[in-house]
């Protein structure tokens, strides 16, 4: 069934997306490298592997047309993978920047705050809390405590009861990535977290309709 995915990587010019455009090939799909919005007709679902900082990423979008056709592909009900900044662009302002994000959900994200000697950025393997049903199908072979791999200076901070919001502490709790509708995204880079992350995007495809 996964061979006959066509998923649409954005690239909005900076950062590499080889590693992700390789593991979806390794899962059986056939992943395109995007650019602007004119191919969107010929994918199935949507992957936003963002790197770089909030304004940047936003001035990009909206420089290629990419944030209206990102928030249009949302609202229609396609499936959404975001990563990393795929996932905080997804709500309303970032304190990285000015810009405005693309609003899909109410929030903000925020700089960590953290004492006791941890370093910023969050970098390295954490686990994740999953504050989804068992049977979820996201979670299909993935437990509470599983391992990611995070690099990041900012969070998602956000209070909307419409969202399951998974969890990861960093002095203190913060979001790692939610799931809403046919809206998924992780703060940690599934891509580079090994079998655990590999399920997560095998989990994503076996979901498209």
């Amino acid at each position: 069934m996964n061979a006959a995915r066509k998923i649409g990587v954005i690239d909005y010019g900076t950062g590499n997306l080889r590693s992700v455009v390789k593991a979806f090939e390794f899962l059986g799909a056939e992943a395109s490298i995007l650019t602007d919005a004119t191919r969107f007709d010929q994918i199935e679902a949507l992957v936003f592997p963002g790197q770089g900082t909030f304004d940047q990423c936003m001035s990009s979008l909206r420089r290629s047309s990419l944030d209206k056709a990102i928030v249009e592909w949302i609202e229609c009900g396609k499936p959404y993978f975001g990563i990393c900044l795929g996932l905080q662009a997804l709500f309303e302002r970032s304190e990285e920047g000015d810009q405005k994000g693309l609003s899909v959900f109410p929030g903000r994200v925020r700089k960590f705050t953290v004492s006791d000697g941890l370093k910023i950025p969050h970098m390295g393997w954490n686990g994740v809390t999953w504050n989804l049903p068992p049977d979820d199908p996201m979670r299909r072979d993935l437990t509470d405590g599983d391992q990611f791999y995070f690099v990041h200076s900012y969070h998602v901070e956000n209070e909307d009861g419409r969202l399951s919001l998974m969890k990861t502490n960093y002095g203190y709790p913060f979001t790692s990535g939610l799931s809403h509708e046919n809206c998924f995204a992780t703060q940690f880079h599934p891509e580079k977290s090994q079998a655990k992350g590999l399920q997560i995007y095998r989990n994503f495809l076996e979901k498209i309709p």
